[in-house]
């Protein structure tokens, strides 16, 4: 080997391993950033001149400073979190819808219907007592102004659904463009350009904060182009990326693409939920209030109609409800004018009670989803409560998964402070060795000089 053979692969190997302490020292600072993928550096060995006789090889070169990740993994992270995302998110509103009902409690729909009908069977004890029949008005009013506080009460959130769907939707806007961008920087740079890691590192969180909002896919070009797709529509890839926006459709919510052309079919994530509950759950249990108040309201009548007044004459035909409207329970105004207009007799005899306590055995009458209706109430708060219960387990069993791979994660792209300050002192030592070689080198030509 030359002198200046060996001055130049020691002066490679200084320039090799200052790089490799460079990428240590950024592992270590960055070890406490949860998106910072760990960095290893691969050597190889330049091959020898062959023509030079008993080659030895030309040393040591950075072959590349690879980002460590494990696809798997993270792909399997991102289908989980956009589940968990969904489960919280729905539980949440849920939870809202439920704080509503105010159940169990005094003032409950629950109770208040209960109380409708034991005001109708304290009237008939006594069926011309002014003071009973001003009971049965006002426990009407009470129960309607329930049903209708709940009614709104739904109504009211279902509009703050639209709202928080675009503040989902420009999150959603923003991280798209912001991944097109980064990867045309990627592709600029080139796959295999370490100064592309970090740019990596930012697309896959961006990458992971897109599966908190929506149900995503995600793949890879020949050129480690990100190629995404949002509820079924391509949202990015290294030519395009799109636009979305919130539109009413019919009563729903849409989350469509900003020429209108694809409707987003959102199953997962935040923006999956508010969706689903602005779309259907809410529409039910809105369509559920409106079947009990028709109910209310027809069987209390039917009975009501046939049966007298208290007035002078006794009169017939008479409606308790003039009618049921989004929540609102419509009292029939002359009743509400004159209790007397509230019939109790059969037959139009002072005293008959056949009429109250045909309307108080209504409280158990199975007229509604061949269920009582406090039955029926009942069983649809429960459903409320059990659908919350069910998303928090849901949301817990996920969890606990995420927080498996993310520790696999971890253990292959995380930050080792052992193993990088072991790399450290490698480097260091292989630094200090290159840097002893070159003075050798200097020692030898200043040798082969004075021998001249």
């Amino acid at each position: 080997m030359s002198i200046s053979k060996l001055l130049n692969i020691s002066q490679r190997s200084l320039f090799v391993y200052q790089k490799a302490l460079e990428v240590t020292s950024n592992n270590i600072a960055n070890a406490s950033d949860p998106n910072f993928s760990r960095q290893r550096v691969d050597f190889s060995a330049l091959q020898a001149n062959t023509a030079e006789t008993l080659a030895v090889g030309d040393g040591v070169e950075i072959s590349d400073i690879k980002r460590l990740r494990d696809q798997f993994t993270e792909n399997q992270i991102i289908a989980y979190t956009q589940s968990d995302s969904y489960n919280e998110k729905k539980a949440e509103l849920l939870s809202n819808l439920e704080s509503v009902l105010s159940e169990p409690s005094d003032l409950g729909l629950s109770n208040l219907l209960g109380e409708f009908f034991n005001s109708w069977e304290e009237l008939s004890v006594n069926p011309e007592n002014a003071q009973l029949r001003t009971n049965v008005v006002q426990s009407a009013e009470n129960l309607s102004n329930k049903l209708k506080n709940i009614y709104d009460g739904f109504t009211t959130l279902r509009g703050d659904l639209e709202e928080q769907a675009v503040e989902n939707v420009d999150l959603l806007n923003k991280y798209v463009s912001e991944i097109k961008t980064l990867n045309d920087e990627i592709f600029r740079l080139g796959v295999t350009d370490s100064n592309s890691n970090a740019l990596l590192d930012r697309r896959d969180e961006l990458i992971l904060e897109l599966s908190n909002i929506a149900n995503i896919n995600v793949s890879y070009d020949s050129d480690n182009m990100a190629n995404i797709t949002i509820g079924g529509v391509y949202a990015v890839d290294r030519y395009y990326s799109a636009q979305f926006k919130v539109v009413e459709d019919n009563g729903n919510l849409s989350i469509q693409t900003v020429d209108g052309l694809s409707k987003l079919k959102l199953t997962k994530g935040s923006l999956g939920a508010i969706v689903e509950t602005a779309n259907t759950t809410i529409p039910g249990y809105l369509s559920y209030l409106d079947s009990m108040g028709n109910t209310i309201v027809e069987n209390v009548n039917s009975i009501h109609e046939s049966g007298y007044t208290n007035t002078e004459p006794p009169l017939t035909g008479i409606k308790f409800f003039d009618g049921y409207n989004k929540g609102n329970l419509v009292i029939n105004s002359d009743i509400k004018s004159d209790v007397n207009f509230i019939a109790t007799s059969a037959d139009g005899t002072n005293g008959n009670n056949d009429i109250a306590l045909q309307i108080a055995e209504l409280s158990n009458a199975k007229i509604i989803n061949g269920q009582s209706l406090v039955t029926s109430y009942s069983n649809f708060v429960s459903g409320i409560g059990n659908t919350i219960s069910m998303c928090k387990l849901n949301n817990e069993s996920n969890s606990l998964v995420l927080q498996q791979l993310e520790q696999q994660k971890s253990s292959y792209s995380g930050i080792s402070l052992d193993e990088e300050m072991t790399n450290v002192l490698q480097f260091q030592k292989s630094y200090e060795a290159a840097a002893k070689l070159i003075k050798v080198a200097d020692e030898l030509f200043e040798i082969l000089l004075n021998a001249v």
